[in-house]
């Protein structure tokens, strides 16, 4: 991983746990099983990658781009996508681990959370207008003044918020998650 570009590479099970891998590009690139927790990425670029597998909590992303990520089956505790670049931010993610994961401030319409653990996780000032929470648990999330127009959390579990500090316009929802709604007017719901 010396090199400072990488296109349609493979990297399986390499572990730079801790290290700083600062200034690389990665294009069209899959990771494997490989380990980054703790280690920054710093100045990097990620364009239509995936990460499947992987160890990648409390890794640092400052000024980094993430466009088209997929992240499945990851554990990614910790880790402040808020310090990602904004511009082309678009990222995916499937039977993953995001707890205590911050995305303060960026723009993610349409992102997809399927069978994903978003404990604790800060959304706030987030536009995640039309974003998918499958089977998502939100437990202890924080959703201050988040866009959450259209989102769908029909099969998301354990979330509260607010709906007037949240715009949750045509949002969807189950009818087991509507105490999540309610839960600031202190009522019993049977």
């Amino acid at each position: 991983m010396e090199s400072l570009i990488h296109e349609n590479k493979v990297f399986e099970k390499v572990t730079y746990a801790g290290k700083d891998i600062k200034n690389r590009e990665f294009e069209k690139c899959t990771f494997k099983l490989c380990d980054f927790s703790g280690s920054s990425f710093s100045h990097s670029r990620f364009t239509d990658c995936q990460f499947i597998g992987c160890n990648l909590a409390m890794m640092k992303l400052n000024s980094s781009t993430l466009s088209d990520v997929f992240f499945k089956e990851c554990k990614m505790i910790g880790v402040n996508f808020s310090e990602c670049e904004d511009f082309l931010f678009t990222v995916r993610f499937e039977n993953s681990i995001l707890d205590y994961a911050s995305f303060m401030r960026k723009k993610m319409p349409k992102t997809q959370f399927i069978n994903t653990s978003l404990k604790n996780v800060t959304f706030a000032n987030t536009n995640l207008a039309g974003a998918l929470f499958d089977n998502t648990n939100l437990e202890g999330a924080v959703f201050e003044r988040t866009e959450l127009k259209e989102a769908n959390f029909a099969t998301a579990y354990n979330y509260i918020l607010d709906p007037e500090h949240n715009n949750i316009r045509k949002a969807k929802f189950s009818q087991y998650g509507i105490a999540g709604l309610l839960t600031k007017h202190d009522i019993r719901i049977e």
